[in-house]
């Protein structure tokens, strides 16, 4: 059994690195404290992982995080949309051999989310090529605004038919991730030999109170608010959402697909969809979500108002702050565990799926099951004290 599918079925042998790995692949992780940047921090440094166990330098713009300590990487705080912080701190990494980029900043408009997010790349790319002379992969994450465009021209422009292959062309339409991809083979492409690899999840699943898409996070606040206030846990998104079949992306599949995608020759220079390979329906996924809060008042009111979390939430810092202190939860701030907006926007999201056919031809093995994804990264959030 190979490691992409004993990760799959949970079979794989977990061996921690006591020491600091005598491998020669060296990574840079930017983005480390995010729900993806997380993970690849933990299995990177297992022994047997492909290519393993591997030095890790993990980069974020933030302290780190009592979370993320358990983790045997080299932490540097840096902010990469900053040029000078890039050459500071980065520039001495001399033996990076791959880097995981897994970052991005929210913009108020996707021409700034194109100027930002192509900026803080750029800065890491050329320091990095500059400096590292072993530097020979990277490794990029988009999603699927690829195929279905910004959040803020979702369902005003034509999107690609879904399901979604990794042959579409473009959109007619301002999508950062295009001019990033752009970035990535340019830069990429001088230096001889140099190689490159795109992972497009779906909706993550998955773990870190400070990701900006943290969907289950999200999600456990609100059910954590509901069952202290005594309020039933209303459904708050559309009856289409509620009802249709949804994908995801579990958090560690896609740790994997970084993974496959910088140890296996035959996928370099590519793009790849990356989902769970199966689906589920919000009316199942909240009844689970009820049940680990101990709320038993759960359903879609077909009769009242649309409800969205934004205004629902608007009004609740207090409530959190008395959640935290009398649950002795980390201390965090409404603001910093809650993306309102993004549920909201999730919660009304049908019909965007995609494929995994071009992965599965080229042998990556791996998926979860979306629901037992579901239980496990609520039960993390949980263990982490992040809500009670």
């Amino acid at each position: 059994m190979n490691w992409w599918l004993a990760r799959a079925t949970g079979t794989e042998k977990i061996t921690k690195c006591e020491e600091e790995a005598t491998q020669s692949f060296v990574a840079l992780i930017i983005g480390v404290t995010g729900i993806v940047g997380n993970g690849l921090a933990e299995t990177l440094s297992l022994r047997d992982t492909p290519g393993g166990p591997w030095k890790v330098y993990g980069v974020a713009r933030r302290p780190q995080p009592s979370w993320n300590m358990d983790n045997p990487i080299h932490y540097i705080q840096c902010d990469v949309s900053n040029q000078n912080d890039v050459e500071l701190k980065l520039s001495p990494l001399y033996d990076v051999t791959h880097i995981f980029y897994v970052s991005w900043a929210n913009m108020p408009t996707e021409t700034q989310n194109r100027e930002v997010n192509s900026a803080m790349l750029r800065n890491v790319l050329r320091t990095l090529i500059r400096n590292a002379p072993n530097l020979q992969h990277v490794s990029l994450q988009t999603g699927t605004k690829h195929y279905v465009g910004s959040f803020a021209d979702f369902g005003k422009i034509k999107a690609i038919e879904s399901p979604f292959t990794e042959d579409s062309p473009r959109l007619d339409a301002q999508v950062f991730y295009y001019q990033q991809e752009d970035i990535l083979l340019e830069e990429v492409g001088k230096k001889k030999g140099m190689t490159w690899f795109v992972t497009r999840p779906h909706v993550i699943f998955g773990f870190s109170p400070y990701s900006m898409m943290n969907l289950i996070g999200t999600l456990c606040v609100y059910a954590a608010i509901c069952k202290h206030e005594g309020l039933p846990l209303k459904f708050p998104g559309s009856k289409a959402t509620w009802e249709c079949y949804s994908p995801a992306s579990d958090s560690n599949l896609i740790v994997d697909q970084h993974i496959w995608g910088a140890v296996n020759p035959t996928v370099k220079n590519q793009a790849f969809n990356c989902s769970n390979g199966d689906v589920y329906k919000w009316k199942h996924l909240w009844k689970v979500l009820a049940d680990k809060f101990g709320i038993e008042d759960y359903e879609f009111d077909e009769e009242g108002p649309e409800l969205r979390l934004t205004e629902m939430m608007k009004d609740k810092g207090g409530v959190w702050e008395e959640i935290v202190k009398k649950n002795g939860l980390l201390h965090t701030k409404l603001e910093e565990v809650g993306d309102w907006w993004f549920a909201d926007f999730m919660l009304r999201v049908e019909g965007v799926l995609d494929s995994m056919n071009k992965a599965k031809e080229h042998g990556f093995l791996g998926f979860r099951n979306s629901k037992n994804s579901f239980i496990n990264w609520i039960d993390k959030t949980k263990a982490y004290k992040i809500v009670p």
